[in-house]
């Protein structure tokens, strides 16, 4: 549009030109920042994809450990289980070598 042409009074094809123009120009920047999008939406896509299959690997570690420590924990209370028997055992064993060497035997 011409500058010194107030838009009531500049012919119609002279702003038909210039509403082609801006027209262009809008379409020349949104194609630009829908490029821009479609960039970081794939970004994120693959980002998501590389999180998603952290996250995979770290739950099947997880599952891994909590098998380890049920074992584990199976171990040591068995242990502890035969450990007390035989301490009983022991004491057993040491109240009946008491009462016979107090019998005589």
């Amino acid at each position: 549009m011409p500058e010194n042409c107030n838009p009531n009074d500049c012919p119609v094809s002279a702003r038909v030109k210039t509403l082609e123009k801006e027209l262009d120009r809008y379409r020349e920047g949104s194609s630009e920042t829908h490029r821009q999008m479609f960039d970081r939406i794939g970004a994120l896509e693959k980002s998501d994809a590389v999180q998603d299959a952290h996250y995979r690997a770290i739950d099947a570690k997880l599952d891994e450990l909590t098998i380890m420590v049920k074992e584990l924990s199976g171990k040591a209370g068995r242990r502890w289980e035969s450990l007390v028997e035989k301490v009983l055992w022991a004491v057993v064993a040491a109240v009946i070598a008491f009462l016979l060497a107090r019998i005589g035997l």
